[in-house]
């Protein structure tokens, strides 16, 4: 029995070893000797594409790129409205998407999720509204601005609810806007005091427009981006999940962080279908 388990063990270990696409790839891709990914490039530093060359480029790109790597295939982009996405992968146009997708339960019912980065939303106001609102506590009785295609107009509204009305203040005045762009225009010409978005995406803009903007407080809800996989196809959502987590383990993951301005979301370790 001891000399049994010793080989099962070294069995075992010999398994562990092995590169993630010889351990758990589907054969089809194996076969095909690529992995097609959709993404749709207008979410920057997540996805978008350089202004000069209108190359793809992206924390999510980097990320797939060196997930194709860690697997042993090479990596085939399509470009395709982020609605279209699930359905995508349902017609087998495409094997995996990356486009800072967050993990919903509705959402679980087509796809599993190997999630792979954290997101919250986050406040934010001009340099020139600062003074005047210094902390969320502030935001109470003020028009504030998200796009109304995310959950941030319902989960400001909460907020308001719980630490506005609650307290006998005035509750926000929540507007939904055309997306985060509209929401900073309106932030600048003053039609909105505030505004909120994912906390991923504020360093980006900060970035582009330095002395503009200026954040209040903390992210003030959480979620969870993932990769979405077809149900049906568990061999690939285990392999994208080794992969990342050996790119967690040799580095690569946290200095892809670091390039893009996204060390606070950080997720570790690498889970699945954790999203609420």
């Amino acid at each position: 029995m001891n000399n049994y388990k010793t080989i099962a063990l070294l069995g075992a270990a010999i398994v562990v070893s092995l590169p993630a696409a010889a351990q758990e790839l589907p054969a089809r891709i194996k076969d095909a000797g690529k992995i097609v990914i959709a993404t749709m490039p207008n979410y920057p530093p997540i996805t978008y594409k350089d202004p000069a060359t209108n190359e793809l480029q992206g924390f999510d790109i980097d990320l797939g790129e060196a997930i194709g790597k860690e697997l042993g295939v090479k990596v085939e982009w399509q470009e395709i409205a982020f609605a279209q996405m699930l359905p995508s992968l349902q017609t087998g146009r495409v094997d995996l998407a990356m486009a800072g997708m967050s993990d919903k339960k509705a959402r679980q019912e087509t796809a599993d999720f190997v999630d792979y980065m954290k997101s919250g939303a986050q406040f934010y106001t001009s340099k020139a509204m600062a003074a005047e609102i210094k902390t969320v506590d502030d935001l109470c009785g003020k028009s504030v601005g998200a796009s109304r295609s995310t959950d941030w107009p319902a989960q400001i509204t909460a907020w308001s609810e719980k630490n506005c009305v609650a307290k006998g203040k005035p509750a926000i005045n929540v507007t939904g806007t055309e997306g985060s762009a509209d929401a900073r225009t309106q932030i600048k010409s003053q039609r909105l005091q505030a505004a909120a978005q994912g906390n991923e995406t504020l360093p980006y803009n900060q970035k582009l427009e330095p002395d503009t903007y200026v954040t209040i407080g903390d992210a003030f809800s959480q979620s969870l981006a993932g990769i979405p996989v077809l149900k049906s196809e568990p061999q690939l959502r285990d392999a994208v999940k080794v992969a990342l987590e050996k790119l967690q383990t040799n580095g690569t993951y946290d200095a892809l962080l670091d390039k893009y301005g996204l060390k606070a979301n950080k997720l570790s370790p690498i889970t699945v279908n954790m999203g609420e």
